[in-house]
């Protein structure tokens, strides 16, 4: 097969030190990364010392991966109305964005938050307002990818016009979008054919603009069209079908953006070396 000039990946464990995730990612062919840089379930980690981001680099200069993002703890709701919550939130966010820059990760992915029952622009002026206030404290060389989200209760990042009122009031120029396929589908967006795919795309651009996707989590979906239930499936085995993937993988705007699985990953991760396989196939028109 000709060298896919997509850079694909998944999301690798750190576990045993942040540098061995690009060993993971090598093992299952991947050529991008994403990684938690610190226990996605808790609000601090140890701090990163020199060792660790010296090692860190150099794993990574000696790898053939090129792309890494972060992705930040799902503990983060920059649009809780609690008070005591949201300030907790927007110190983690900042901690998470002080941890890329030691790593030289320059894209963190954040999940826009719940409003909690306070309504969608109460929720998203609280996103706008915490975004502004980290991001004039926060180094300037890492960026933040908003996530769309499947539009689960009260979730925001369901609708394509959460993500474009986000990014118009945070004007810094730090922000873009990390679409995940899986969200996008359990939202409404159907992304199951060509037609389907083109026509997703095209309301994407016309409401956010297409140049705003930095990254793509690649997942199928579980939970059939509209659903509102975020189930990520293996590729071509879900609602959306290897035809969905397929338009992706060959719509020459995306190609060089990175593209991160979020899939099971099976025993010793060989659901990534499967899925990764068929994405290669898929951009091959096979």
């Amino acid at each position: 097969m000709p060298a896919c000039p997509h850079p694909l990946g998944a999301h690798m464990s750190i576990a045993g030190g942040l540098d061995r995730a690009f060993a993971r990612a090598e093992a299952v062919g991947g050529t991008a990364l994403q990684i938690f840089t610190k226990n996605a379930s808790q609000w601090r980690g140890k701090a990163i010392d020199d060792a660790s981001a010296r090692a860190f680099r150099t794993a990574w200069e000696k790898s053939g991966i090129g792309p890494v993002l972060a992705h930040a703890s799902y503990l983060i709701n920059l649009a809780a109305p609690d008070t005591e919550l949201w300030e907790k939130s927007k110190a983690a966010f900042l901690d998470e964005l002080q941890r890329c820059a030691r790593l030289g990760i320059p894209w963190l992915v954040l999940h826009p938050g719940s409003h909690r029952g306070e309504g969608e622009e109460a929720g998203l002026t609280r996103v706008v307002t915490a975004l502004q206030e980290i991001l004039a404290d926060s180094p300037a060389e890492v960026g933040v990818l908003l996530e769309n989200t499947a539009a689960q209760g009260d979730y925001l990042g369901g609708r394509f016009e959460h993500l474009a009122e986000i990014l118009a009031r945070v004007p810094q120029g730090r922000l873009g979008v990390c679409f995940d396929t899986c969200h996008a589908f359990a939202a409404g967006y159907d992304l199951a054919g060509p037609e389907g795919y083109r026509l997703v795309m095209d309301e994407f651009d016309r409401r956010v603009g297409v140049e705003s996707i930095r990254a793509f989590h690649l997942n199928d979906s579980l939970k059939g069209l509209g659903s509102r239930v975020d189930r990520h499936e293996q590729i071509g085995r879900g609602a959306i079908g290897r035809a969905g993937f397929a338009a992706l993988m060959t719509d020459p705007r995306f190609t060089a953006i990175p593209k991160i699985l979020e899939t099971p990953k099976g025993e010793d991760d060989a659901w990534d070396r499967i899925n990764l396989t068929l994405l290669r196939k898929l951009a091959q028109g096979d």
